[in-house]
């Protein structure tokens, strides 16, 4: 069985996404740690944004022909590596410079605790960091789509092995 995506989005923060992308082209999140927009995912346009040599991929979501890649920096995946990152979209302003912000909406990290065999799974994957993703290396899996009105897709409780 393969390894669990490390990211996932709901179907609303989905649309949201893929109206940003006819908006402003290629996007991609960078799971911010900073103090100034506390933990929230913030989307850039693909080329506004510089990837570090050491930031890791968590996955490529399954929005938009060529998916839109999910990035954390390496000290904060050290951290959060047994979590699946749920993206979702909530009502408020997050931080300014996230392409939502004008929208009157938020993107919003949900988490789920991977399970002992899919961390099981996960430890024979490579991770791929911004070095290795300028070398051509992509995830095997985009990370899916979720429905957090279906109880089995509940942020924070949806179970990838399924998938």
């Amino acid at each position: 069985m393969d390894a669990p995506p490390g990211a996932l989005i709901t179907t609303e923060a989905a649309a949201l996404l893929a109206r940003l992308h006819d908006r402003h082209g290629p996007v991609m999140f960078h799971q911010s740690g900073g103090c100034c927009d506390g933990s929230s995912p913030m989307c850039y346009p693909r080329d506004d944004f510089l990837i570090g040599d050491r930031d890791v991929l968590l996955g490529v979501l399954d929005v938009g022909p060529e998916g839109v890649p999910v990035w954390i920096s390496g000290p904060q995946y050290q951290a959060w590596k047994h979590t699946q990152l749920v993206i979702d979209v909530v009502p408020g302003r997050g931080g300014g410079f996230s392409l939502e912000a004008p929208e009157g909406v938020r993107f919003l990290s949900r988490g789920r605790v991977f399970t002992d065999a899919e961390k099981e799974r996960l430890a024979d994957v490579a991770v791929i960091t911004g070095a290795a993703y300028e070398r051509g290396e992509r995830p095997s899996a985009r990370g899916f789509v979720v429905d957090p009105r279906d109880p089995q897709d509940a942020p924070g409780t949806c179970p990838s092995p399924g998938r």
